[in-house]
């Protein structure tokens, strides 16, 4: 979660609703803490690879498990695609594409050769990214800019603004579903899981809200909206120049630990999907190896570039996060079905959880609400040409 959203969707967000993405930013974090805790009692009892795809099948029937985890991999490649732009704009924005086609091979060869390796390697770039955040806010307060006056009205957006701020940085949080996704691969999956997910939640909340509003006193919400690499534009109107290739440094380390994890993330529910015939089953076959799913991994890659040569960075995350919140909003069914014996938080935060959901998704800019229902209608069509096939 540490990563790529606090450096790109704090300017779409503070398009849609100047300083009152800080409001947006707490509901986001609300529907993400009902979203999580679903996600981690359903993990306990559900340990495999897939998330609310494997929750749902199990739960509601294989038919939402199957939307759950096609709108999972729709939005999710959406999201690659969209972090992948991000780091090419940090980079050299003249050559944006290109690097982001490069990091996506880069990154894919690297989760070919094993979980333990992409663990190793995001240990170290959520080191390196909480320096660089760290670098940032020192150099705004330090600045000669930095002031209150720049926050204006916090409510200038209205209501309608700040859901869809809060619906832009939900594509912020949405990081812990990969902590449940790789559940396979995680030791002690019963116990580990149900701690981490709500921590990490906590931890990525106290540093988002502390970046955003640090940019937003140095240089306001209208320039952050207007800027493409918002957090370089709020350490540039201080007077610390030492702190520009750091908060850059962070910004490129970030995205490329999040796609990272991502691409490993999104190959994983591809093949529960492809294990259980619900997408080609020829992408379910295991690295005699390294152990993880070399197929769907190459497949996933693929992808990614593919969007990363036709897509721009809000569209994208628009969709993604539209695509997301309606995965979470089974998720957050499946959990409202479990028993008293299998649940650790109350049934009303899954019930809170799915109406989050849908208002959030509701409320995303008007492109990428018909384009995830058409895409989700995709879906549904690809399921029964799917079982067909198979």
């Amino acid at each position: 979660m540490i990563g790529a959203g606090v450096f790109a969707a704090i300017g779409p967000a503070a398009a849609a609703a100047g300083s009152g993405l800080l409001i947006g930013l707490g509901i986001a974090a609300l529907v993400a803490y009902c979203n999580a805790t679903s996600s981690a009692q359903l993990a306990a009892v559900y340990p495999e690879s897939g998330g609310a795809y494997i929750y749902g099948r199990n739960r509601l029937g294989p038919r939402w498990g199957y939307l759950a985890g096609w709108m999972f991999v729709v939005g999710k490649t959406a999201s690659c695609a969209a972090i992948a732009l991000t780091f090419g704009a940090y980079v050299a924005p003249a050559w944006q594409r290109p690097l982001a086609v490069a990091a996506v091979v880069l990154l894919t060869s690297i989760n070919y050769r094993g979980i333990q390796q992409t663990a190793r390697t995001l240990r170290l770039t959520v080191a390196i990214v909480l320096v660089s955040l760290a670098a940032m806010i020192i150099a705004v307060l330090g600045g000669s800019a930095a002031s209150l006056d720049n926050l204006g009205s916090i409510t200038q957006g209205g209501w309608a603004g700040i859901l869809e701020s809060a619906g832009l940085l939900f594509f912020s949080f949405a990081g812990y579903a990969r902590i449940a996704t790789l559940a396979e691969e995680v030791a002690d999956p019963v116990r580990t899981i149900p701690r981490a997910i709500p921590r990490a939640l906590g931890i990525a909340l106290l540093v988002y809200l502390v970046v955003a509003g640090t940019a937003l006193i140095a240089i306001g919400p209208s320039a952050l909206a207007s800027a493409a690499a918002p957090l370089e534009a709020a350490v540039r109107a201080g007077s610390l120049s030492w702190s520009y290739p750091v908060v850059r440094l962070g910004a490129v380390v970030a995205t490329l630990g999040v796609l990272l994890s991502l691409i490993a993330g999104v190959s994983r529910t591809v093949f529960a999907m492809a294990s259980n015939r619900d997408l080609p089953s020829w992408l379910g076959p295991v690295h005699p190896i390294f152990r993880v799913p070399h197929r769907a991994e190459l497949a996933v890659g693929a992808v990614v570039c593919i969007l990363v040569a036709v897509s721009d960075l809000r569209g994208a995350i628009g969709f993604s996060s539209f695509s997301v919140l309606l995965y979470y909003a089974v998720a957050n069914a499946s959990a409202w079905t479990l028993p008293s014996d299998q649940r650790r938080w109350p049934r009303f935060l899954a019930v809170a959880g799915v109406a989050g959901c849908l208002v959030l998704a509701g409320t995303l800019p008007r492109t990428s609400v018909i384009v995830g229902l058409a895409v989700l209608a995709l879906g549904v069509v690809l399921m029964s040409v799917t079982k067909e096939l198979n």
